[in-house]
């Protein structure tokens, strides 16, 4: 039984599953009609030459104001893997279900005496799932603490990341590369996306090379490399890096023809606790606070009072970076909070994607193609059919959120993932559209505003070992349905 958050009302949206399922069904049935045209000229012949049969991709152009005219349709019924394109279920969800004025809080409790400054008692912080709060945001956290009168920390610091379920997450399962910022988990309390950034700066005159880490964590030593006079090349696999949980060391070497460089490392040997109190411990001391005690994972208790509440920016600003920027681990923690609120228990994937298929069967979609592993499209297992996906995009754009969600998409040739392609064509500006990139996927959706004034949906998934060279493709059905449509 899904529970909505108090206030939230699907009335005040203006959508009933009646309405949303009316909308579906002549989508679907003009999707399937026969007088669909089948893949344009020009993306059959980009497909052609990337050597990409047209039974490994999976395509629909459809009116988006009426939903009753397919331009285009193929493998509609076929499930593909998405990619980062799952991004587009999860974030229409949310927008949906938790509402545009969402956003996370974080708390933080104190139990036991505040006097002259000293606390003489523990220091709870409970992480509320906030996707976005980084360091900058975490020191304005901490300075209200401040100025609240804390100063003297004299027991320990606890950290309640009770909202999500406890799980064993594996950051080197999707590729073996679990130093790359996209695997990192979710996390109730995740801080700066839980990554350093390092940043070199060669000083050829000395001989050395400066290093420095954001956020700077108490305790974490770094070991700077040797300066060295080589042509740059892969200056990042020249660094020999070696991290633990307390440490960094750069064993190689780091040539001064670089210049400065930044490189954001996830330290994924230091657990989430464990980054947060270091965090903690530097920002506080930074801000002129004393603490020596312990760093612990644990629970509010019910004797401790709150002392501060910070909240994150609403759920259309947070989406906006997951969809422009392809930001997975927000979209993670966007999953798990659809879990959490809709259950009234601590989130987890599987009841995240129970959430959203019921969702999605509430609008009349059918399902049976949906698979879903982490909402985020970092996945070898997560799938939609074009159908499903074309569908939903069709429906949002007739919701009264349909401004927040579609502006949360890179806007063609400008923008996020997009802002590098189709520059010089009549479709830039015109278009927003989430791409999504694996191995073997090349994944676009979103919609496209023609020369004629009408808006399309337009889906196109492709999977295939040469999907990478399906871009072509890609690119020419968005400048076609521009110009055709």
């Amino acid at each position: 039984m899904l529970r909505f958050p108090s206030g939230f009302s699907l009335h005040r949206l203006r959508l009933s599953p009646l309405r949303t399922l009316a909308l579906a069904v002549p989508l679907l049935a003009a999707a399937g009609a026969a007088t669909a045209q089948s893949l344009p000229p020009a993306v059959v012949g980009a497909l052609r030459v990337a050597h990409i049969p047209q039974q490994n991709t999976g395509v629909l152009v459809v009116d988006a104001d009426s939903g009753k005219r397919a331009l285009v349709a193929n493998n509609l019924a076929q499930p593909f893997n998405p990619a980062s394109v799952m991004k587009l279920v999860t974030t229409d969800a949310a927008l949906e279900l938790l509402g545009p004025t969402y956003s996370w809080k974080t708390q933080a409790y104190v139990d036991g005496t505040l006097d002259q400054g000293v606390l003489n008692g523990d220091l709870i912080i409970k992480g509320g799932g906030d996707p976005k709060l980084v360091m900058e945001n975490f020191w304005l956290f901490l300075r209200q603490l401040r100025a609240r009168g804390v100063k003297d920390i004299r027991g320990n610091l606890v950290i309640d990341r009770s909202f999500f379920a406890e799980s064993t997450y594996d950051p080197s399962q999707f590729d073996g590369d679990p130093q790359k910022p996209y695997n990192v988990g979710p996390d109730a309390l995740l801080l700066n996306y839980k990554t350093l950034a390092f940043r070199f700066e060669p000083n050829a005159a000395a001989g050395t090379v400066a290093v420095t880490m954001e956020p700077p964590l108490a305790g974490y030593a770094i070991a700077p490399p040797r300066l060295s006079q080589e042509p740059c090349g892969d200056w990042q696999g020249k660094l020999m890096l070696s991290n633990d949980a307390a440490s960094a060391s750069f064993a190689g070497s780091f040539a001064a023809d670089c210049g400065p460089k930044v490189w954001y490392v996830h330290p994924y040997r230091m657990g989430s606790v464990q980054y947060a109190g270091a965090m903690f411990a530097q920002m506080w001391a930074d801000l002129g606070g004393s603490f020596s005690g312990r760093v612990l994972g644990g629970l509010v208790t019910p004797s401790a009072r709150l002392m501060v509440e910070t909240q994150s920016p609403t759920l259309p600003e947070v989406i906006r970076d997951i969809n422009k920027y392809s930001n997975n681990v927000m979209a993670r923690q966007v999953l798990l909070t659809l879990a959490a609120e809709m259950s009234g228990q601590p989130g987890d994937t599987v009841n995240g994607a129970r959430v959203v298929r019921s969702w999605l069967a509430d609008k009349g979609l059918d399902t049976s193609g949906l698979a879903i592993e982490n909402g985020a499209g970092l996945s070898r297992v997560e799938r939609v059919t074009p159908a499903l996906l074309g569908g939903m995009l069709a429906q949002a754009y007739r919701s009264p959120l349909m401004p927040e969600f579609v502006s949360s998409m890179p806007l063609v040739g400008y923008d996020g993932t997009m802002r590098r392609r189709l520059k010089t064509q009549s479709v830039a500006g015109q278009a927003h559209i989430k791409t999504g990139t694996l191995n073997d996927v090349r994944s676009i959706a979103g919609y496209v505003q023609a020369a004629s004034g009408k808006t399309y949906v337009v889906v196109f998934l492709i999977n295939h070992p040469n999907a990478p060279a399906g871009q072509k493709a890609q690119d020419a059905l968005l400048q076609w349905v521009y110009e055709n449509g």
